[in-house]
């Protein structure tokens, strides 16, 4: 077990020197409001970003089954 203390050590030095930055939160509202065509717009995006992939996947199942055979 003593041998294990430096290196437990060493394994902790670079997480002590590590500062987290205070984060900027602002009980303020925002200067230019939203409007909701913008949020729209940003929640289509949104999904077409994550459904789109999963839908190619989902379309070509079949062919990466038959390829994927060795």
């Amino acid at each position: 077990m003593q041998r294990l203390a430096p290196v437990t050590q060493l394994l902790q030095a670079p997480l002590r020197c590590w500062a987290v930055p205070k984060a900027h939160v602002s009980a303020k509202p925002a200067r230019t409001p939203t409007s909701p065509m913008e949020q729209a717009v940003g929640i289509f995006t949104m999904f077409v970003s994550f459904l789109v992939p999963a839908g190619w996947v989902l379309v070509h199942l079949e062919s990466y089954k038959k390829s994927s055979v060795a």
